[in-house]
């Protein structure tokens, strides 16, 4: 696929269950309700509190009962889009040459000495591209694969309907591009973060739901600032400004860092930034985590789906942090 880092257009069908735990129904599913903008968070095929809230989010939106239930009208309307499940797809060089960084130190000091908090290994990388899991693309494929140019894996059918991204920088639309984030996504309205069902979600004209995603916020120490706030502006592949007086969990004597962009960095390849000081919605080096862990305040969401809001999202753009 051109500019996507990895080509070859062989359909695959739905896995079955399989020694990873996969589930084919919830599998197909969860590739739908991605390719639909309803984020079921990392594709693995096992159902979860992300994948019943991403099916609530796609009822609502197609006007049908909110159960949370993949009923039959549910997947009715799921599958009017014809995508299998799977595509056999072969690692070209561009994304197999990395460059890679290996391990990552968890010291803030040592992480501010590296060029960039890339992606540790190709595994990871192409995991990231097809909203999945490594776990998940070796129970797709097989355990003593050889991961290199040229090998045909089978992965998540995610792959964008466009990957024009309009005026942004050559370098946010290799990552959006990489990130298979389409180029043709609606724009939105207002974004609405509700802390009672931990997701995020983007509204269009006439209140029209138009996707909903996945969201870590805020702790018990750092909780969700609540109220309404506007987008200043948005940033892509952003350093960040370690600031250890701001982390109720770092002792406030450590030294100040400024460490290097990167999907592994701490707020990921997206920052979007809000008139709330110190507060924005961006992702993270860990997407298995969200809605699973808690943050220090921030909107957090794996790193496809920031990127995804950040094509919806636009300067001046209310913010609503509701309970």
């Amino acid at each position: 696929m051109a500019g996507a880092a990895v080509a070859q257009n062989e359909t695959g069908g739905s896995p079955q269950r399989e020694d990873g735990g996969i589930d084919g129904t919830i599998f197909h599913a969860q590739v739908l309700l991605d390719r639909a903008g309803f984020a079921p968070g990392v594709i693995d095929g096992k159902k979860g509190m992300s994948f019943e809230e991403a099916v609530k989010g796609f009822q609502t939106s197609r006007g049908l009962k909110v159960t949370g239930v993949l009923d039959t009208p549910t997947r009715r309307a799921l599958l009017t889009d014809k995508a299998p499940s799977t595509r056999r797809l072969r690692i070209d060089e561009s994304d197999a040459q990395g460059p890679f960084v290996g391990s990552i130190p968890d010291d803030p000091a040592e992480q501010a000495k590296m060029e960039r908090l890339g992606y540790r290994n190709l595994l990871e990388k192409i995991a990231e591209k097809f909203h999945t899991t490594p776990a998940t693309i070796i129970a797709l494929n097989r355990p003593d694969m050889v991961l290199r140019a040229g090998t045909v894996l089978r992965l998540p059918n995610v792959l964008p309907s466009s990957r024009d991204y309009g005026e942004v920088p050559a370098e946010a639309a290799k990552m959006l591009s990489d990130l298979n984030v389409s180029g043709d996504l609606p724009k939105a309205e207002r974004i609405v973060v509700d802390k009672s069902d931990g997701v995020l979600r983007l509204y269009g004209e006439g209140d029209r739901l138009l996707a909903q995603f996945p969201a870590t916020m805020g702790s018990t120490h750092d909780p969700l600032p609540l109220g309404n706030w506007k987008v200043t502006s948005i940033a892509y592949n952003p350093p960040f400004h370690y600031q250890p007086e701001l982390f109720w969990d770092v002792a406030d004597d450590e030294d100040e860092q400024r460490l290097p962009p990167g999907p592994n960095g701490p707020v990921g390849v997206v920052w979007i930034d809000i008139s709330k000081e110190n507060y924005g919605i961006h992702g993270t080096s860990a997407p298995e985590t969200i809605q699973r862990a808690q943050s220090h305040g921030c909107v957090r969401l794996t790193n496809w789906d920031a990127a995804r809001v950040s094509q919806m999202a636009s300067d001046g753009m209310p913010v609503i942090f509701q309970a």
